[in-house]
């Protein structure tokens, strides 16, 4: 079975084997006490436009090297993000223009967090 998988805006095809095929699937409880299942929960994830350059870490962002509007080269050093006393180089992932700066200095921000997109 060949399946499309998007991560942070990257799509990815997959093959993957299936020995019998489901109609549906149960619930997988892990550490729950007694027989009494877990109720659902919902998880929320903030969604991120395609171009964008997302924070692979927690951190703080330490210095912004761009502004907006201007034109970038692939593997431009953009912003420097700080995580336990460690500095991170985001860099550019191909050549365009600054289209939106989604953070500023000094601002805490979370894995998968847009960073930065461009056109």
């Amino acid at each position: 079975m060949k399946l499309k998988v998007t991560v942070n805006g990257i799509a990815y095809s997959v093959d993957v084997e299936v020995e019998e095929e489901q109609k549906t699937l149960g619930s997988i409880v892990i550490g729950s006490r007694g027989n009494t299942p877990a109720a659902p929960t919902t998880a929320s994830v903030q969604g991120v436009a395609a171009n964008a350059i997302v924070a692979p870490l927690a951190g703080s962002v330490f210095k912004v090297l761009v502004e907006v509007g201007e034109e970038i080269e692939a593997g431009q050093v953009l912003l420097i993000l700080e995580a336990m006393k460690m500095e991170t180089e985001i860099t550019a992932p191909a050549a365009g223009v600054v289209a939106a700066l989604n953070v500023k200095e000094g601002d805490a921000v979370q894995g998968g967090q847009s960073l930065v997109e461009i056109d």
